[in-house]
């Protein structure tokens, strides 16, 4: 090797040791600050406050519908280096001072026995069983799972109820993340908050909390949902989780709560744990928002007093032994809003005073079959596939398919239009249309064989209008009812008068609203949000689904024949003709299983009502629905027009309070 080619290499050598000096002197003299900054930042705990004060719910004039009070709870947080016989002895303290009320699974009880008996409890363990954990063929959690399994309820009996008290306790104490604050009761006395805050138990402290309140009492109390007291619940665990939140938190667990959590839960303070186990706040806590609803509380309870009057009343009619509750949904047609969503059952008791129920989320979570009121949607297959025009008349009569009974109107109702068709509810007119839609004419005793296409056709222009179709109502677990699934010429015709699929209350709200404006617009019970500033940070804003399509000639005609339905029609008398209404009256055949053996032994008859006023500007909609007013098995036909005294009473109502 040549000198020149060793002086390189010793060169190379040199500079690479220089570049290796000046970075040791690069971490440890001119980095050393960033570096252990750095390392701090690593090691640093931050913890989150207490859940902050959730949202208050209020409706569309401010009045507060669900509040927060202050109550006395107690919280413990894990120290550092405590150990777990300490965690024990803590748990053991507080159960001598509270009271639990939740029922505590044996699961729970189980692991704290173990806890606390592991000598015993290793025992339960085989010594073949223990080699395989030695040789790696159980895992622990084998080995645990083997031992809660072998716990007996002689075992178990040997635990007092203090025992069972601190098993809860304790696991409290270690639910969620070790560095977060567990709440371990909530709403104590005032003796022992006292007791809590000078015991000076580790890690144990009386704080002031919240829960939720309702100055309404139980108006529309199972609409605004619940809250969660102790983190989140188990079947929602996923749910919360995918979001963000931690297992510790308190959550909205149902309709509105729960659809506004994100809203009303406000930001939790965040605070540094410093090496002594204090703490320095470095983020102030932020309290929830709130929410306002497009209900007028007012106007709710006054509906609410109405149904529940005209229930007892309807009681005592003939024929009505299986109706027991009514609905009655108010609206903007313009907008989608909800002004009121009423919804009241009769218990079945001897108590001197009538008892309730309050029904007001089956306006969306039940369905019902709901006869001629769907007519004003069922007319545009009509229209729309040229069956019918304005030109169209037929004298009303029955229709007798093969192997079926007649089907007639309610009574022989002579010449007829499209438009007297629907004033007077004729089922003739609309069976007429449907056996047209697969391709034949009428002939009596005729076999109609429709296609599921036919079916279609109905059920399409059906959801155009808000029927059998999700409404978009910011509310959870909305149903839109059954579709049949059974093709026949009769039950084709039985579609065609609403005698066939089921729709909830809301979804004829939103039908009722569409004929109405010509569009299909979401429902919503939310007006807007606020912060605690009073800075709107979320309004709700109408929108449009889509429009109907059918000619605005034949949209004109349609609402011609719904203000007729109250002139002159089968509607009469149900509204004060000066106020203009329009809309649809309608009965459904339906059943009902009278003893709870899971079978409908009792076929009975539902009454529905929809309506908007004033039909030349409309302002307000109005939904109906009293399921099984009357039924088939009674001494007489009679039905109680139930409906009708409901409808005076509400449209007058609303009369007075100015939505018209």
């Amino acid at each position: 090797m040549s000198k020149k080619r060793i002086g390189f290499i010793i060169l190379i050598i040199i500079i690479l040791f220089l570049i290796i000096i000046f970075r040791i002197y690069n971490l440890i003299i001119l980095k050393n600050e960033y570096y252990k900054k750095r390392l701090e930042q690593k090691t640093k705990i931050v913890i989150e406050g207490p859940t902050p004060l959730r949202g208050r719910i209020l409706d569309r004039n401010g009045v507060v519908l669900v509040d927060n009070k202050a109550v006395k709870s107690v919280v413990y947080t894990k120290i550092r280096g405590v150990k777990k016989e300490e965690e024990i002895n803590i748990a053991y303290k507080l159960a001598d001072l509270i009271e639990i009320k939740n029922k505590i699974s044996d699961n729970i009880i189980k692991k704290f026995f173990i806890l606390n008996n592991q000598s015993y409890v290793d025992k339960k363990i085989t010594p073949e069983e223990w080699q395989k954990y030695k040789e790696r063929k159980l895992t622990s959690d084998e080995i645990n799972n083997l031992k809660l399994k072998r716990i007996t309820k002689s075992d178990l009996n040997k635990f007092s109820e203090i025992d069972k008290k601190a098993a809860y306790i304790y696991y409290l104490m270690n639910k969620g993340y070790s560095y977060e604050e567990k709440l371990i009761a909530s709403n104590v006395s005032e003796e022992v908050y006292a007791k809590v805050s000078e015991g000076k138990i580790t890690g144990v402290k009386g704080e002031i909390t919240w829960e939720r309140t309702y100055p309404q009492q139980d108006t529309l109390r199972s609409l605004f949902g619940s809250v969660s007291t102790n983190g989140i619940p188990k079947e929602l665990k996923k749910y919360y989780l995918k979001k963000g939140y931690k297992l510790t938190d308190r959550v909205g667990i149902s309709y509105l709560e729960k659809e506004y959590e994100k809203y009303l839960r406000g930001t939790k303070a965040k605070y540094l744990v410093n090496k002594d186990n204090t703490l320095t706040k470095i983020k102030e806590e932020i309290p929830g928002n709130d929410l306002y609803l497009s209900i007028d509380i007012n106007l709710q309870k006054q509906i609410d007093e109405i149904l529940k009057k005209q229930i007892i009343m309807g009681k005592k009619k003939v024929n009505t032994e299986y109706y027991n509750h009514s609905y009655a949904v108010i609206g903007n047609p313009n907008t989608g809003e909800i002004y009121a969503l009423s919804g009241e059952q009769i218990l079945a008791n001897n108590k001197t005073e009538p008892q309730f129920v309050n029904l007001s989320t089956g306006t969306f979570t039940s369905s019902y079959t709901v006869g001629s009121v769907v007519k004003g949607a069922t007319i545009a297959v009509g229209y729309n596939n040229n069956l019918i025009n304005e030109k169209t008349y037929v004298t009303d009569s029955c229709i007798k398919l093969y192997s079926n009974p007649k089907k007639c109107s309610f009574k022989k109702l002579g010449r007829i239009n499209d438009i007297r068709a629907l004033a007077m509810s004729s089922n003739y007119f609309q069976y007429l249309i449907a056996i047209s839609l697969t391709g034949n004419k009428y002939k009596y005793n005729m076999k109609l064989n429709p296609t599921i296409e036919n079916f279609n056709i109905y059920r399409e222009t059906l959801s155009s209008y808000g029927l059998g179709i999700k409404t978009g109502i910011d509310i959870p677990n909305e149903v839109t009812g059954i579709k049949g699934n059974t093709v026949s010429g009769d039950l084709l015709l039985n579609l065609a008068i609403g005698q066939y699929d089921t729709y909830t209350p809301v979804e004829l709200l939103q039908y009722v609203n569409t004929l109405a404006t010509s569009k299909r617009t979401k429902l919503s019970i939310m007006k807007e949000i606020k912060d605690k500033n009073g800075n709107i940070i979320l309004k709700n804003d109408s929108k449009v689904l889509n429009n109907i399509s059918l000619d605005p000639k034949y949209q004109e005609r349609v609402k011609n024949g719904l203000k007729q339905v109250f002139k002159i029609g089968t509607g009469r008398g149900y509204i004060n003709i000066n106020y203009k209404p329009a809309g649809k009256t309608g009965t459904a055949q339906s059943f009902i299983d009278t003893n709870n053996d899971g079978k409908v032994d009792v076929e009975t008859i539902s009454s529905s009502l929809v309506a908007y006023l004033p039909y030349d500007n409309p302002s307000v909609s109005m939904v109906i629905m009293s399921p099984h007013v009357s039924h088939k098995n009674g001494k007489t036909d009679y039905m109680a027009y139930i409906n009708k005294s409901i409808s005076k009473e509400i449209s007058e109502l609303l009369n007075n309070a100015g939505y018209y």
